[in-house]
């Protein structure tokens, strides 16, 4: 009875060693991928800064839809520069000053990130009002590339109790 104590004790082992490993990788690629995903928030807020709306415009899935904070209504792609123009038209640049990760989920090719970004447009001068919104973003895997499916911002405030 020995040797089948010891042949089940070393599946037992095999099994939980491979359990870890997968559960390793598993953690790996949800680290990568979440890596990957705060690079893009950060992308996207260099693109504004930059006025680089060809480079905005590549984080948006063609399907989007999103409430901006700044628009009355949802909106779709064709509409997602809209509050950069209005702005970069009365000569205004952002300046980004903090970026403060939230939150993140990421369930095989979809993903919701959740920030804070305080920031200010500001003129020649670098006067302007500084203003901290609060955004979540939902991704979608496009093959290797990840793209904004869907977001909502909305200014920080007092939080309801």
């Amino acid at each position: 009875m020995l040797p089948y104590r010891s042949g089940l004790c070393a599946i037992v082992l095999l099994a939980g060693a491979l359990a870890l490993c997968l559960q390793s990788a598993g953690q790996a690629r949800a680290t990568g991928d979440e890596q990957a995903l705060w690079k893009l928030e950060r992308a996207y807020w260099s693109y504004v800064q930059d006025n680089d709306l060809k480079g905005y415009l590549s984080l948006w899935h063609q399907d989007f839809l999103g409430w901006p904070s700044v628009h009355a209504a949802p909106v779709h792609k064709d509409h997602i520069t809209d509050w950069i123009t209005a702005q970069t038209s009365k000569g205004l640049r952002l300046e980004a000053a903090e970026f403060k990760p939230a939150a993140i989920q990421v369930t095989g090719d979809v993903a919701v990130t959740c920030y804070r970004i305080t920031f200010k447009w500001a003129d020649r001068d670098g006067n302007g009002t500084t203003h901290t919104l609060r955004i979540l973003h939902t991704f979608v895997r496009e093959g290797k590339d990840w793209q904004i499916m869907g977001g909502m911002s909305m200014p920080e405030g007092p939080v309801a109790p």
